[in-house]
Parts: structure tokens; C-alpha cells; sequence
């Protein structure tokens, strides 16, 4: 079931947050010990500008009507 928070993605943030999924992967590999953090946060820049690019959007498409 989709997470209704979660924003549509363009098929460029898509590529980027499978290449973050695929290192974080590769440091689980590594061991506990190894930091993900700033993967993590990447991804989460990532997701906050596609919602501000939907609100945004949604702004534009309030004004055209």
C-alpha cells in the first residue's frame, strides 16, 4: 500500500534513490559498524524536494483553472 506523505517521483529521482538504496545495501554488507547517516540523508533531500516540487506544482495548477 502506497504512503499517501510519500510524493510522485521523476523517473531522475528514482535512478538517484535506487543508487543511495544499492550503497546503503553495500555498507550493511560491510558491517554494523559502518555509518549510513549521510546516505540516509541524501535520500531524505532527495524526497523533500520532490514534495516541494508537488506543492508547487499543485500552487501552479491551482492558478491555471
Amino acid at each position: 500500500m502506497k504512503n499517501t506523505k510519500d510524493p510522485r517521483l521523476t523517473a531522475g529521482e528514482k535512478a538517484r534513490i535506487a543508487v543511495l538504496t544499492a550503497r546503503m545495501c553495500k555498507r550493511e554488507f560491510a558491517g554494523e559498524d559502518v555509518d549510513r547517516r549521510d546516505l540516509e540523508r541524501k535520500m531524505d533531500r532527495i524526497l523533500d524536494g520532490a514534495r516541494k516540487r508537488e506543492e508547487r506544482e499543485e500552487r501552479q495548477a491551482g492558478r491555471g483553472r
